[in-house]
């Protein structure tokens, strides 16, 4: 970053999203192999990493005012429609991940010209102090015989009531999600009812409890060589599985000792085929209980706990990469 940041909360809340803009100034037609995202401080909840092509760099540059960088919660662009059609996601980097090699034999396709835009969550319950980001990205020209990665973003809606015995205005599902929209406006509102009716739930009366769970399908025929799982403070453990409910069914990941403080991408040893429109389950369990357990975590009210982009709200998200034939996993790069 080429300057630090002062991250400040949103009205009523305790987080910022804040976004930078980085030219690695490719003049040739790249892969990425391998990213390393260093947060300058442990204000720095958790980052996102988003390609932003040549074509969409005006509706960036329109933002990031005396490369000051810009506020944004939700997707990285909110003032686009095209939101991850136009800028998709590259990478996450969350507590406990260092430099992230993408599989041997594979890499993520990075245009000449193209920007990067880091999308940093400051969680402010931990601290204001300037911060500095940095990102390190290592690249190869596309003439390297490797094989581009494609991204499946699999997420599933949080519903979690208040533990029993705990009480509060905030614990009535519609009242949290009023001061969601308090917090971070009606479109962070609107993005968990958009989330429920993409997972076949009905918006106004979801499934309710300390699990959030929705089946998707793969976008394209291949081999998933490359998976990612993320949640929250109150997440427990993560599950993806492929083909769920059948005999076909397989595990394409598991973490039942979900740590916050420890998550990152996993790079398969043994590639699992996957056919276009096969379904695939990512399922989240959380122990609401830490809400009054954690120290961070108690400086905020009780609530109901739904998808948002507060560190005291909750995300489920799985990511799988797929290569469209079996790596060469011999290090020719």
């Amino acid at each position: 970053m080429a300057h630090a940041y002062k991250p400040h909360a949103a009205p009523g809340s305790t987080d910022d999203y804040h976004c930078t803009l980085v030219n690695p100034h490719l003049t040739q037609n790249s892969y990425i192999i391998s990213s390393q995202f260093i947060a300058g401080s442990a204000e720095v909840h958790h980052a996102a990493l988003f390609l932003l092509p040549p074509s969409a760099a005006a509706l960036a540059e329109r933002d990031n005012k005396g490369g000051k960088g810009w506020t944004c919660f939700g997707l990285p662009l909110p003032n686009t429609v095209a939101g991850l059609a136009a800028v998709p996601l590259l990478t996450f980097w969350t507590p406990g991940a260092g430099v992230d090699d993408f599989p041997k034999g594979t890499g993520v396709t990075l245009p000449a010209g193209s920007q990067i835009i880091m999308q940093v969550h400051y969680n402010l319950l931990v601290g204001d102090r300037p911060v500095k980001n940095a990102l390190v990205l290592r690249t190869v020209p596309t003439s390297t015989p490797l094989l581009p990665l494609h991204l499946d973003l699999m997420l599933a809606p949080p519903n979690i009531p208040c533990p029993a015995g705990v009480t509060g205005p905030l614990c009535n599902r519609v009242a949290s999600l009023t001061n969601l929209g308090q917090r971070f406006g009606a479109s962070a509102v609107a993005e968990v009812n958009g989330i429920e009716a993409l997972c076949g739930y009905n918006p106004s009366d979801p499934p309710v409890g300390d699990s959030a769970s929705c089946t998707s399908r793969i976008d394209k025929s291949g081999y998933i060589v490359r998976v990612y799982a993320h949640m929250h403070l109150l997440g427990q453990a993560f599950s993806m599985v492929l083909n769920p409910g059948t005999s076909e069914a397989k595990t394409v990941l598991s973490v039942p000792d979900f740590n916050f403080h420890d998550q990152r991408s996993y790079n398969l040893s043994t590639p699992i085929p996957v056919t276009a429109g096969e379904s695939v389950k990512v399922t989240c369990t959380y122990d609401p209980a830490l809400g009054q357990e954690l120290p961070i975590l108690r400086k905020a009210a009780p609530h109901f706990v739904t998808w948002g982009d507060g560190s005291t709200d909750e995300m489920c998200i799985g990511i799988a990469w797929t290569s469209s034939v079996l790596p060469n996993t011999h290090d020719s790069v």
